[in-house]
């Protein structure tokens, strides 16, 4: 069986080609950042990013392609998850990175153009759902430890534990517009925490 042809970008590349993806996502952030994906124009970032128009339209072709390899860069250079062996601790850490990435000037403005590029974008919208799979899976196994240690109920379901650790952060950043603080990330980790040992983010 032939192997899956991969989305546009997403083939990790060395040397030139590696050194040509780095400048285009670097200037796609930005311009997110700034401008929102109604920004995101292929033909402004080839000029800042210095890379050939021909170039990028053949590598990524559409606005939305673009934004989805930028979220997987994104993925792949997140944070590994916390060995505490404590997982009141494990959330919070998870918490506060979580809190770090939102409130940060840059990476704030970034993720709310990329959820916003979602809602209008299916190739943006997928690569949403994969990054937030990618690192809720790579923060399920404090969970996981956890229940081997008898600190959670067997049963509980590891994803829906980290899920429910960010959602309210994210709720906070989209709608709200409640502080977002070392407090509120505090009160979502042991929100999700008490959620967890009341056995009400079981499996079944």
């Amino acid at each position: 069986m032939a192997a899956a042809t991969p989305p546009p970008g997403a083939v990790r590349p060395g040397g030139r080609t590696a050194r040509v993806r780095e400048a285009v996502l670097e200037a796609a952030a930005d311009t997110l950042a700034e401008k929102g994906f109604e920004g995101l124009d292929l033909g402004e970032i080839a000029r800042t990013a210095g890379v050939g128009k021909t170039t990028l339209y053949r590598r990524w072709g559409t606005p939305g392609a673009l934004a989805a390899d930028l979220l997987q860069d994104m993925a792949e250079r997140s944070l590994p998850r916390s060995r505490n062996d404590d997982i009141d601790q494990d959330l919070r850490d998870n918490a506060r990175l979580v809190l770090k990435t939102l409130t940060d000037p840059r990476q704030g403005r970034l993720f709310k153009a990329l959820i916003a590029a979602s809602l209008c974008n299916d190739q943006a919208a997928q690569a949403l759902r994969r990054f937030y799979a990618v690192r809720i899976d790579e923060w399920a196994g404090c969970v996981t430890d956890a229940i081997e240690r008898g600190e959670l109920p067997t049963g509980t379901d590891p994803r829906r534990v980290i899920a429910a650790v960010s959602a309210p952060l994210y709720y906070a950043l989209l709608n709200t517009g409640e502080p977002l603080d070392e407090a509120a990330a505090d009160r979502a980790a042991a929100a999700a925490l008490a959620a967890a040992r009341a056995g009400a983010l079981s499996m079944s």
